[in-house]
């Protein structure tokens, strides 16, 4: 008896954990770029109370073994990267991802990547995520994927501004990071879909500011959630393979546009059903298993 009464145990602490994945999802239903999260489970250990045998052949047949369940723990908690649909805003400097890839920004803990493509200028024309990070960019439009170092060198040694583009100027087989600055007197800016990032100089020429670049992973669930929207590199996700949008499996840009969340609410109330239920049926469980055990207590009497 007791056997199922921790079962059941088990089973309210696994609708648990679904219910708190399912209310962080709707709790982003409007955030820019959130992947939702999925929770799986798995069943415990079994006590076995008979063991298989095989058939002789002739006369007799095999035996399957007898199998009671512990339980069950959670396996995993996933994050789904499926496309979010794309919102329409009419500002330039929001872009969003179609397809694969990541916004890489640098922090004093390093490489942070996100989907988030709500991007502002600071008070020096540099281009920024919500937060005030640093957006990574390249000088060129390179087709070899950029891979980071690895360690993280100090801010200032690393990025400089990007300053405009000078067709006279040959640059050098490896391009630069630095962020893109734009400068106060620009009259419009435009993001292309492979990063390009240009501006309308005061006067009335076209510049390229800098290349937005992305990156992709061999195994996006592997990232680690870090907060403010940013992913961070594991052990399992893969070296970043950083490179311009559209090249090497990378998606293209799309301006004026903001990738939504790819949570569905109508999916996510069905499961937070689901669960409740779930966590219902396992304490009927508990209070079953409890009134047997009082059977027997009673029968002393």
């Amino acid at each position: 008896m007791l056997r199922a009464m921790y079962s059941g145990i088990s089973g309210l602490k696994n609708f648990q954990s679904k219910l708190d994945v399912v209310g962080n999802n709707i709790a982003n239903v409007n955030t820019f770029g959130y992947k939702k999260g999925r929770v799986t489970f798995k069943d415990l250990v079994s006590q076995q109370v008979g063991s298989a045998s095989g058939g002789n052949g002739t006369t007799a047949g095999g035996i399957n073994p007898k199998e009671i369940g512990l339980g069950g723990t959670m396996a995993t908690v996933d994050n789904v990267y499926n496309q979010g649909a794309m919102q329409n805003t009419g500002r330039a400097l929001d872009v969003g991802i179609s397809g694969e890839g990541f916004y890489v920004t640098r922090t004093e803990n390093g490489f942070q990547y996100t989907r988030a493509g709500n991007f502002y200028t600071d008070n020096d024309g540099n281009l920024v995520t919500g937060d005030g990070t640093f957006l990574l960019a390249s000088r060129t439009a390179t087709t070899p994927p950029l891979t980071p170092p690895a360690t993280t060198p100090p801010l200032n040694a690393v990025e400089t501004p990007i300053t405009p583009y000078d067709p006279t100027v040959t640059p050098g087989p490896t391009p630069a990071y630095g962020r893109i600055q734009i400068p106060a007197t620009a009259k419009a800016i435009s993001v292309a879909k492979d990063g390009k990032v240009s501006f309308v100089d005061d006067a009335g020429k076209l510049q390229v500011a800098g290349y937005i670049v992305t990156a992709n992973f061999a195994n996006n669930a592997g990232l680690s959630k870090t907060g403010a929207n940013n992913f961070s590199e594991s052990q399992n996700s893969g070296i970043p393979q950083i490179g311009i949008p559209g090249a090497d499996g990378r998606g293209s840009l799309v301006s004026g546009a903001l990738e939504m969340s790819n949570v569905d609410l109508s999916e996510e109330f069905t499961e937070m059903i689901v669960a409740q239920r779930g966590f219902q049926a396992n304490t009927r469980i508990i209070t079953t298993s409890d009134e047997i055990l009082q059977e027997l207590v009673n029968l002393k009497r």
